[in-house]
Protein backbone atom coordinates (compact mmCIF):
# COMPACT_ATOMS: atom_id res chain seq x y z
CA UNK A 1 0.00 0.00 0.00
CA UNK A 2 1.35 3.30 -0.83
CA UNK A 3 2.23 5.95 2.08
CA UNK A 4 1.89 9.27 2.18
CA UNK A 5 3.22 11.76 4.22
CA UNK A 6 1.33 15.69 5.58
CA UNK A 7 3.35 18.80 6.53
CA UNK A 8 2.05 21.41 7.60
CA UNK A 9 3.85 25.10 8.04
CA UNK A 10 2.51 28.19 10.28
CA UNK A 11 4.84 30.91 9.17
CA UNK A 12 4.41 34.62 10.12
CA UNK A 13 1.73 35.20 7.64
CA UNK A 14 0.32 31.65 6.41
CA UNK A 15 -0.52 28.83 7.66
CA UNK A 16 -0.04 26.04 4.44
CA UNK A 17 -0.28 21.92 4.35
CA UNK A 18 1.47 19.53 1.72
CA UNK A 19 0.76 16.33 0.64
CA UNK A 20 4.11 14.14 -0.07
CA UNK A 21 4.84 11.12 -1.62
CA UNK A 22 7.63 8.72 0.68
CA UNK A 23 10.34 9.68 -1.90
CA UNK A 24 9.42 13.58 -1.27
CA UNK A 25 7.70 14.14 -4.40
CA UNK A 26 4.90 16.84 -3.91
CA UNK A 27 1.46 16.08 -4.71
CA UNK A 28 -0.61 18.87 -3.59
CA UNK A 29 -0.04 22.37 -1.86
CA UNK A 30 -2.98 24.16 0.00
CA UNK A 31 -2.89 27.61 2.36
CA UNK A 32 -4.57 30.51 4.25
CA UNK A 33 -3.29 33.93 5.31
CA UNK A 34 -3.05 34.57 8.91
CA UNK A 35 -4.60 38.01 9.69
CA UNK A 36 -1.94 39.91 12.30
CA UNK A 37 -3.30 42.05 13.88
CA UNK A 38 -1.72 45.08 15.54
CA UNK A 39 -3.62 46.99 18.04
CA UNK A 40 -0.50 49.33 19.25
CA UNK A 41 2.26 50.30 17.42
CA UNK A 42 4.83 47.42 17.97
CA UNK A 43 2.15 44.79 18.42
CA UNK A 44 1.78 41.72 16.81
CA UNK A 45 -1.01 39.26 17.43
CA UNK A 46 -3.12 36.83 15.80
CA UNK A 47 -6.69 34.91 16.76
CA UNK A 48 -5.17 31.06 17.40
CA UNK A 49 -9.15 29.63 16.55
CA UNK A 50 -8.82 31.34 13.39
CA UNK A 51 -5.27 29.73 12.40
CA UNK A 52 -5.87 26.55 13.53
CA UNK A 53 -9.21 27.11 11.24
CA UNK A 54 -6.96 27.88 8.79
CA UNK A 55 -4.46 24.94 8.92
CA UNK A 56 -7.38 22.44 9.44
CA UNK A 57 -8.81 23.73 6.32
CA UNK A 58 -5.57 24.22 4.08
CA UNK A 59 -5.03 20.25 5.34
CA UNK A 60 -8.25 18.87 4.06
CA UNK A 61 -7.69 21.09 0.70
CA UNK A 62 -4.17 20.17 0.18
CA UNK A 63 -5.51 15.89 0.82
CA UNK A 64 -8.64 16.57 -1.77
CA UNK A 65 -6.42 17.83 -4.34
CA UNK A 66 -3.93 15.21 -4.27
CA UNK A 67 -6.31 13.09 -4.96
CA UNK A 68 -4.44 10.36 -2.21
CA UNK A 69 -6.71 8.22 0.35
CA UNK A 70 -6.88 9.78 4.07
CA UNK A 71 -6.53 6.38 5.31
CA UNK A 72 -2.90 5.94 3.38
CA UNK A 73 -1.22 9.14 5.00
CA UNK A 74 1.52 7.65 7.45
CA UNK A 75 2.09 10.52 9.59
CA UNK A 76 1.70 14.29 10.02
CA UNK A 77 3.85 16.52 11.04
CA UNK A 78 4.12 20.46 11.88
CA UNK A 79 6.27 23.15 11.74
CA UNK A 80 6.14 26.99 12.07
CA UNK A 81 7.78 30.39 13.38
CA UNK A 82 9.61 30.32 16.44
CA UNK A 83 9.21 32.38 19.34
CA UNK A 84 6.04 34.80 19.94
CA UNK A 85 3.42 33.12 22.84
CA UNK A 86 0.56 31.07 22.62
CA UNK A 87 -1.17 30.12 25.76
CA UNK A 88 -3.97 27.89 26.67
CA UNK A 89 -6.08 26.86 29.10
CA UNK A 90 -6.87 23.78 31.91
CA UNK A 91 -9.39 23.13 29.01
CA UNK A 92 -7.29 24.26 25.94
CA UNK A 93 -9.06 27.06 25.11
CA UNK A 94 -6.61 30.26 24.46
CA UNK A 95 -6.05 32.38 27.03
CA UNK A 96 -5.67 35.37 24.55
CA UNK A 97 -4.35 36.11 20.85
CA UNK A 98 -1.05 34.41 20.24
CA UNK A 99 2.18 36.90 20.15
CA UNK A 100 3.95 36.91 16.95
CA UNK A 101 7.70 36.75 16.72
CA UNK A 102 7.62 40.41 15.26
CA UNK A 103 6.10 41.82 18.30
CA UNK A 104 7.99 44.40 20.38
CA UNK A 105 6.12 45.59 23.54
CA UNK A 106 8.88 43.95 25.75
CA UNK A 107 11.17 45.98 24.36
CA UNK A 108 11.43 47.82 27.91
CA UNK A 109 11.86 45.08 29.24
CA UNK A 110 14.75 43.28 27.56
CA UNK A 111 16.61 46.89 27.69
CA UNK A 112 16.25 46.59 31.31
CA UNK A 113 17.48 42.62 31.19
CA UNK A 114 20.60 44.24 29.35
CA UNK A 115 21.28 46.63 31.58
CA UNK A 116 21.16 45.02 34.43
CA UNK A 117 23.64 41.90 33.02
CA UNK A 118 20.86 39.20 32.98
CA UNK A 119 21.46 38.36 29.37
CA UNK A 120 25.29 37.95 30.30
CA UNK A 121 24.73 35.60 33.33
CA UNK A 122 22.08 33.48 30.93
CA UNK A 123 23.88 33.20 27.97
CA UNK A 124 26.16 30.14 29.19
CA UNK A 125 22.96 28.18 29.66
CA UNK A 126 20.96 29.37 26.72
CA UNK A 127 23.53 30.26 24.03
CA UNK A 128 21.55 33.08 22.30
CA UNK A 129 20.63 36.81 22.97
CA UNK A 130 17.37 38.08 24.04
CA UNK A 131 14.92 39.89 22.47
CA UNK A 132 10.86 41.68 22.60
CA UNK A 133 9.27 38.81 21.25
CA UNK A 134 11.35 35.80 23.23
CA UNK A 135 8.58 34.08 25.44
CA UNK A 136 10.57 34.85 28.36
CA UNK A 137 10.22 38.51 27.95
CA UNK A 138 6.67 38.34 27.02
CA UNK A 139 5.68 36.10 30.02
CA UNK A 140 7.29 39.14 32.00
CA UNK A 141 5.57 41.86 30.51
CA UNK A 142 1.96 39.74 30.43
CA UNK A 143 2.55 39.01 34.63
CA UNK A 144 2.92 43.03 34.88
CA UNK A 145 0.49 44.27 32.21
CA UNK A 146 -1.91 41.13 31.73
CA UNK A 147 -1.83 39.49 35.11
CA UNK A 148 -5.62 37.95 34.25
CA UNK A 149 -3.63 35.66 31.54
CA UNK A 150 -1.13 34.71 33.04
CA UNK A 151 -3.47 33.81 36.01
CA UNK A 152 -5.70 31.50 33.69
CA UNK A 153 -3.08 30.07 31.65
CA UNK A 154 -1.87 26.34 32.11
CA UNK A 155 0.54 25.70 29.37
CA UNK A 156 2.68 27.71 27.02
CA UNK A 157 3.36 26.80 23.08
CA UNK A 158 4.75 27.29 19.93
CA UNK A 159 2.60 27.91 17.31
CA UNK A 160 3.37 24.12 15.39
CA UNK A 161 3.09 22.89 19.14
CA UNK A 162 -0.65 24.43 19.28
CA UNK A 163 -1.86 23.05 15.89
CA UNK A 164 -0.19 19.55 16.96
CA UNK A 165 -2.53 20.44 20.27
CA UNK A 166 -5.52 20.73 18.42
CA UNK A 167 -5.04 17.25 15.93
CA UNK A 168 -4.27 14.98 19.03
CA UNK A 169 -5.21 16.46 22.56
CA UNK A 170 -1.87 16.40 23.89
CA UNK A 171 -0.09 18.84 25.14
CA UNK A 172 3.74 18.96 24.30
CA UNK A 173 6.55 21.32 23.88
CA UNK A 174 8.59 20.55 21.31
CA UNK A 175 12.85 20.53 21.84
CA UNK A 176 14.21 22.66 18.54
CA UNK A 177 11.61 25.48 19.45
CA UNK A 178 11.72 25.56 23.09
CA UNK A 179 15.10 25.44 22.68
CA UNK A 180 15.14 29.30 20.63
CA UNK A 181 12.90 30.20 23.70
CA UNK A 182 15.75 30.99 26.27
CA UNK A 183 13.56 29.38 28.77
CA UNK A 184 16.13 26.67 28.61
CA UNK A 185 19.09 25.58 29.18
CA UNK A 186 20.16 24.65 24.65
CA UNK A 187 23.57 23.05 26.12
CA UNK A 188 21.82 19.98 28.00
CA UNK A 189 18.89 20.03 26.05
CA UNK A 190 16.35 20.25 29.13
CA UNK A 191 15.21 22.74 31.44
CA UNK A 192 16.88 24.35 34.10
CA UNK A 193 15.17 26.38 36.70
CA UNK A 194 18.35 28.72 37.09
CA UNK A 195 17.29 29.98 33.65
CA UNK A 196 14.18 30.83 35.31
CA UNK A 197 15.60 32.65 37.96
CA UNK A 198 17.98 34.50 36.52
CA UNK A 199 14.83 36.23 34.38
CA UNK A 200 12.70 36.54 37.06
CA UNK A 201 10.49 34.05 36.07
CA UNK A 202 10.74 31.34 38.51
CA UNK A 203 6.68 30.88 38.69
CA UNK A 204 5.91 30.30 35.06
CA UNK A 205 7.42 27.05 35.20
CA UNK A 206 4.01 25.52 35.69
CA UNK A 207 3.41 26.47 31.95
CA UNK A 208 6.03 24.52 30.82
CA UNK A 209 5.19 21.31 29.14
CA UNK A 210 6.59 18.18 29.10
CA UNK A 211 9.57 18.13 26.37
CA UNK A 212 9.17 16.18 22.84
CA UNK A 213 11.63 15.72 20.19
CA UNK A 214 11.17 16.47 16.55
CA UNK A 215 10.35 12.48 15.32
CA UNK A 216 8.57 11.32 18.55
CA UNK A 217 4.97 10.31 17.59
CA UNK A 218 2.97 12.72 20.28
CA UNK A 219 0.00 11.12 19.73
CA UNK A 220 -2.60 10.50 17.07
CA UNK A 221 -5.41 12.29 15.24
CA UNK A 222 -8.66 12.96 17.03
CA UNK A 223 -12.49 12.62 15.91
CA UNK A 224 -13.00 15.78 16.17
CA UNK A 225 -9.86 16.91 14.63
CA UNK A 226 -10.00 14.63 11.58
CA UNK A 227 -13.70 16.11 10.82
CA UNK A 228 -12.20 19.34 10.17
CA UNK A 229 -9.02 18.59 8.63
CA UNK A 230 -10.02 14.86 6.19
CA UNK A 231 -7.50 13.08 8.13
CA UNK A 232 -8.10 9.74 9.41
CA UNK A 233 -8.75 9.33 13.03
CA UNK A 234 -5.69 7.25 14.60
CA UNK A 235 -3.52 8.91 11.97
CA UNK A 236 0.34 9.52 14.01
CA UNK A 237 1.44 12.79 14.56
CA UNK A 238 5.08 13.58 15.22
CA UNK A 239 6.61 15.99 17.25
CA UNK A 240 7.33 18.54 14.44
CA UNK A 241 10.01 21.37 14.65
CA UNK A 242 10.89 25.26 14.60
CA UNK A 243 10.56 26.05 11.27
CA UNK A 244 14.60 27.06 10.65
CA UNK A 245 15.28 23.46 11.35
CA UNK A 246 12.27 22.22 8.27
CA UNK A 247 14.29 24.77 5.86
CA UNK A 248 17.44 23.05 7.42
CA UNK A 249 16.17 18.88 6.95
CA UNK A 250 14.62 20.12 3.41
CA UNK A 251 17.72 21.78 2.31
CA UNK A 252 19.43 19.12 2.65
CA UNK A 253 21.43 19.85 5.93
CA UNK A 254 22.70 16.86 7.97
CA UNK A 255 26.41 17.82 8.66
CA UNK A 256 28.15 20.89 8.90
CA UNK A 257 28.97 21.64 5.19
CA UNK A 258 25.68 22.46 4.37
CA UNK A 259 24.98 26.32 5.11
CA UNK A 260 21.16 27.17 4.63
CA UNK A 261 19.49 30.50 4.29
CA UNK A 262 15.75 31.08 5.10
CA UNK A 263 14.24 34.29 3.54
CA UNK A 264 10.96 34.90 4.39
CA UNK A 265 9.45 37.08 7.00
CA UNK A 266 12.32 36.52 8.90
CA UNK A 267 15.86 36.67 7.01
CA UNK A 268 17.83 33.76 8.79
CA UNK A 269 21.39 32.53 8.36
CA UNK A 270 22.59 29.18 9.57
CA UNK A 271 24.57 25.87 9.87
CA UNK A 272 24.62 23.05 12.16
CA UNK A 273 27.91 21.94 14.24
CA UNK A 274 28.25 18.97 16.54
CA UNK A 275 29.16 21.53 19.59
CA UNK A 276 27.24 24.34 20.64
CA UNK A 277 28.52 27.87 19.92
CA UNK A 278 27.97 30.17 22.94
CA UNK A 279 29.45 33.55 21.81
CA UNK A 280 28.03 36.83 23.16
CA UNK A 281 28.69 37.51 19.69
CA UNK A 282 26.30 34.91 18.25
CA UNK A 283 22.62 35.58 17.89
CA UNK A 284 21.73 32.37 18.42
CA UNK A 285 22.23 28.91 19.24
CA UNK A 286 19.48 25.78 19.43
CA UNK A 287 18.95 21.75 19.22
CA UNK A 288 18.55 20.73 15.80
CA UNK A 289 15.75 18.25 14.97
CA UNK A 290 18.96 15.55 14.40
CA UNK A 291 19.61 14.85 18.07
CA UNK A 292 23.33 15.52 18.59
CA UNK A 293 23.63 18.48 16.22
CA UNK A 294 23.40 22.06 17.35
CA UNK A 295 22.00 24.84 14.77
CA UNK A 296 23.79 27.93 15.04
CA UNK A 297 22.06 31.29 13.48
CA UNK A 298 21.77 34.71 12.43
CA UNK A 299 18.75 35.81 11.96
CA UNK A 300 16.04 39.08 12.24
CA UNK A 301 12.90 40.22 10.93
CA UNK A 302 14.51 42.01 7.94
CA UNK A 303 13.74 39.97 5.66
CA UNK A 304 11.37 39.11 2.76
CA UNK A 305 8.76 40.95 4.29
CA UNK A 306 9.62 43.57 3.50
CA UNK A 307 8.79 43.21 0.15
CA UNK A 308 5.49 41.59 1.15
CA UNK A 309 4.91 45.26 2.06
CA UNK A 310 5.94 46.88 -0.82
CA UNK A 311 4.13 44.88 -3.43
CA UNK A 312 0.43 45.21 -0.37
CA UNK A 313 0.84 48.90 -0.81
CA UNK A 314 2.57 50.42 -3.68
CA UNK A 315 1.48 47.13 -6.15
CA UNK A 316 -2.31 47.61 -5.79
CA UNK A 317 -3.05 49.00 -9.19
CA UNK A 318 -0.76 46.25 -11.04
CA UNK A 319 -2.61 43.59 -9.06
CA UNK A 320 -6.04 44.48 -10.01
CA UNK A 321 -5.08 45.15 -13.62
CA UNK A 322 -3.44 41.52 -13.79
CA UNK A 323 -6.95 40.12 -12.58
CA UNK A 324 -8.75 41.86 -15.49
CA UNK A 325 -5.90 40.79 -17.87
CA UNK A 326 -6.25 37.26 -17.18
CA UNK A 327 -4.07 36.23 -14.36
CA UNK A 328 0.01 36.78 -13.70
CA UNK A 329 1.29 38.00 -10.38
CA UNK A 330 2.41 41.30 -8.94
CA UNK A 331 5.66 39.46 -8.12
CA UNK A 332 6.11 38.01 -11.67
CA UNK A 333 5.68 41.39 -12.86
CA UNK A 334 8.08 43.09 -10.07
CA UNK A 335 10.59 40.11 -11.39
CA UNK A 336 10.10 41.19 -14.75
CA UNK A 337 11.17 44.78 -14.06
CA UNK A 338 13.67 44.33 -12.20
CA UNK A 339 15.47 41.79 -14.31
CA UNK A 340 16.19 44.79 -17.01
CA UNK A 341 17.81 46.33 -14.45
CA UNK A 342 21.97 46.55 -13.77
CA UNK A 343 23.11 47.95 -10.51
CA UNK A 344 24.62 51.30 -10.46
CA UNK A 345 27.42 52.62 -8.25
CA UNK A 346 24.65 55.44 -7.78
CA UNK A 347 21.39 53.83 -6.75
CA UNK A 348 18.82 54.27 -4.10
CA UNK A 349 19.58 52.10 -1.15
CA UNK A 350 16.82 50.53 1.25
CA UNK A 351 17.05 49.52 4.84
CA UNK A 352 15.12 46.54 5.23
CA UNK A 353 13.49 47.67 9.47
CA UNK A 354 10.01 47.64 8.78
CA UNK A 355 9.45 44.96 11.37
CA UNK A 356 12.55 45.29 13.55
CA UNK A 357 16.27 46.07 12.60
CA UNK A 358 19.74 43.83 13.08
CA UNK A 359 22.02 46.14 13.75
CA UNK A 360 21.83 46.80 17.32
CA UNK A 361 19.71 49.59 17.90
CA UNK A 362 15.73 50.31 16.90
CA UNK A 363 16.37 51.69 13.97
CA UNK A 364 13.76 52.08 11.01
CA UNK A 365 13.22 51.64 7.49
CA UNK A 366 14.52 54.68 5.52
CA UNK A 367 15.57 55.10 1.57
CA UNK A 368 18.88 56.61 0.76
CA UNK A 369 19.92 58.19 -2.26
CA UNK A 370 16.42 59.45 -4.05
CA UNK A 371 16.79 61.94 -6.87
CA UNK A 372 14.66 62.98 -8.68
CA UNK A 373 15.65 60.57 -11.54
CA UNK A 374 15.13 57.99 -10.11
CA UNK A 375 12.18 56.01 -11.15
CA UNK A 376 9.23 53.79 -9.13
CA UNK A 377 11.42 50.65 -10.42
CA UNK A 378 14.88 51.82 -9.10
CA UNK A 379 13.04 52.35 -5.58
CA UNK A 380 11.64 48.33 -5.91
CA UNK A 381 14.88 47.14 -7.08
CA UNK A 382 16.47 48.74 -3.79
CA UNK A 383 13.62 46.58 -1.67
CA UNK A 384 15.05 43.42 -3.34
CA UNK A 385 18.60 44.15 -2.32
CA UNK A 386 18.05 45.64 0.79
CA UNK A 387 17.01 42.45 2.12
CA UNK A 388 20.14 40.83 0.91
CA UNK A 389 21.97 43.53 2.69
CA UNK A 390 20.72 42.56 5.33
CA UNK A 391 21.26 38.28 4.94
CA UNK A 392 24.77 39.79 4.05
CA UNK A 393 25.34 41.13 7.28
CA UNK A 394 24.19 38.22 9.16
CA UNK A 395 26.71 36.21 7.12
CA UNK A 396 29.98 38.65 7.84
CA UNK A 397 29.07 37.62 11.69
CA UNK A 398 28.51 34.04 11.19
CA UNK A 399 31.96 33.83 8.70
CA UNK A 400 33.36 35.24 12.31
CA UNK A 401 33.03 31.25 13.56
CA UNK A 402 33.48 29.63 10.71
CA UNK A 403 34.87 29.58 7.00
CA UNK A 404 32.89 31.18 4.21
CA UNK A 405 30.69 28.21 2.33
CA UNK A 406 31.03 26.39 -0.99
CA UNK A 407 27.63 26.87 -1.76
CA UNK A 408 24.21 28.34 -0.07
CA UNK A 409 21.00 26.33 0.40
CA UNK A 410 18.43 29.27 0.12
CA UNK A 411 14.67 29.12 1.10
CA UNK A 412 11.77 30.41 1.84
CA UNK A 413 9.54 33.28 -0.18
CA UNK A 414 12.40 34.71 -1.83
CA UNK A 415 13.56 31.33 -3.17
CA UNK A 416 10.06 31.32 -5.67
CA UNK A 417 11.72 34.32 -7.45
CA UNK A 418 14.62 33.37 -9.79
CA UNK A 419 15.58 36.82 -10.24
CA UNK A 420 16.20 37.38 -6.44
CA UNK A 421 18.29 34.26 -6.01
CA UNK A 422 20.61 35.62 -8.65
CA UNK A 423 21.30 38.37 -7.09
CA UNK A 424 21.65 36.71 -3.24
CA UNK A 425 24.66 34.75 -5.59
CA UNK A 426 25.69 38.05 -7.02
CA UNK A 427 25.77 39.80 -3.73
CA UNK A 428 27.17 37.16 -1.92
CA UNK A 429 29.85 35.91 -4.66
CA UNK A 430 28.98 32.53 -3.88
CA UNK A 431 26.57 29.76 -5.79
CA UNK A 432 23.57 29.81 -4.72
CA UNK A 433 21.31 26.72 -4.51
CA UNK A 434 17.14 26.37 -3.93
CA UNK A 435 15.76 23.07 -3.04
CA UNK A 436 13.00 21.40 -5.47
CA UNK A 437 9.65 21.54 -4.01
CA UNK A 438 7.35 24.98 -3.42
CA UNK A 439 7.26 24.59 -0.18
CA UNK A 440 10.45 23.82 2.29
CA UNK A 441 8.99 24.29 5.69
CA UNK A 442 6.50 21.60 5.30
CA UNK A 443 8.67 19.24 3.03
CA UNK A 444 11.25 19.41 6.25
CA UNK A 445 8.15 18.22 8.35
CA UNK A 446 7.37 15.43 6.01
CA UNK A 447 11.21 14.71 6.71
CA UNK A 448 10.58 14.38 10.22
CA UNK A 449 6.74 12.68 9.75
CA UNK A 450 9.01 9.75 7.77
CA UNK A 451 11.42 8.99 10.28
CA UNK A 452 8.81 9.10 13.32
CA UNK A 453 6.54 6.34 11.13
CA UNK A 454 9.58 4.07 10.79
CA UNK A 455 9.44 4.58 6.91
CA UNK A 456 13.34 5.78 6.84
CA UNK A 457 15.61 4.59 9.85
CA UNK A 458 17.26 7.84 10.11
CA UNK A 459 17.31 11.78 9.31
CA UNK A 460 20.09 10.99 6.58
CA UNK A 461 18.05 8.35 4.97
CA UNK A 462 15.25 10.25 4.67
CA UNK A 463 17.22 13.35 3.42
CA UNK A 464 18.99 11.07 0.90
CA UNK A 465 15.76 9.76 -0.30
CA UNK A 466 13.55 13.24 -0.30
CA UNK A 467 15.20 16.01 -1.07
CA UNK A 468 17.31 17.34 -4.10
CA UNK A 469 18.17 20.52 -5.90
CA UNK A 470 15.88 22.17 -8.37
CA UNK A 471 18.54 24.65 -9.78
CA UNK A 472 21.56 26.38 -9.42
CA UNK A 473 22.67 30.21 -9.99
CA UNK A 474 26.17 31.01 -10.44
CA UNK A 475 27.69 34.17 -9.30
CA UNK A 476 28.30 37.24 -11.39
CA UNK A 477 32.13 38.59 -10.87
CA UNK A 478 31.52 41.27 -13.08
CA UNK A 479 29.04 42.52 -10.54
CA UNK A 480 31.36 41.76 -7.42
CA UNK A 481 32.93 44.97 -7.38
CA UNK A 482 29.43 47.32 -7.82
CA UNK A 483 27.91 44.77 -4.83
CA UNK A 484 30.51 45.48 -2.26
CA UNK A 485 31.10 48.90 -2.61
CA UNK A 486 26.90 49.43 -2.32
CA UNK A 487 27.11 47.16 0.24
CA UNK A 488 29.72 49.53 2.39
CA UNK A 489 27.15 52.34 1.37
CA UNK A 490 24.30 50.33 3.33
CA UNK A 491 26.59 50.12 6.47
CA UNK A 492 27.31 53.58 6.34
CA UNK A 493 23.85 54.35 6.18
CA UNK A 494 23.06 51.92 9.31
CA UNK A 495 25.87 53.85 11.26
CA UNK A 496 23.72 56.87 10.06
CA UNK A 497 20.46 55.76 11.06
CA UNK A 498 21.90 54.56 14.46
CA UNK A 499 23.26 58.03 15.05
CA UNK A 500 19.78 59.65 14.73
CA UNK A 501 18.23 57.47 17.73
Amino acid sequence: MARYLVGVDNGGTMSKAAVFTEDGRELAVAGRKVELVELHSGWSERDMNAMWAGSAAAIKEAIEKSGVDASEIACVCCTGHGNGLYLIDADGNPVRAAINSMDGRAAAIIDQWTTDGVDAKALPKTAQCIWPAQPNALLAWLRDNEPESIKKADSLLMAKDYIRFKLTGNVNMELTDMSGTSLMNVVTGQYDDEVLEIFGISEMKRLLPPLVKTADVCGKVTAEAAAATGLSVGTPVAGGMFDIDACGLASGCVDERQFVIVAGTWGNNQYIAREPLVDAGLFMTSCYSIPGWYLMLEGSPTGAGNLEWFADEFLKDKKELLKLQGGGSAYGWADAEVAKMTPQADDPIFMPFLYGSNVGAPVKSAFFGLENRHSFNDVMRAVYEGCIFSHNYHLQRLYAFRDKPEVVRLTGGAAKSPVWVQMFADIFQVPVEVPDGTELGAMGAAVAAAVACGIYDSYESAVAAMCRVARRHEPNPELAAVYAARYQRYLKYVDALKSCI
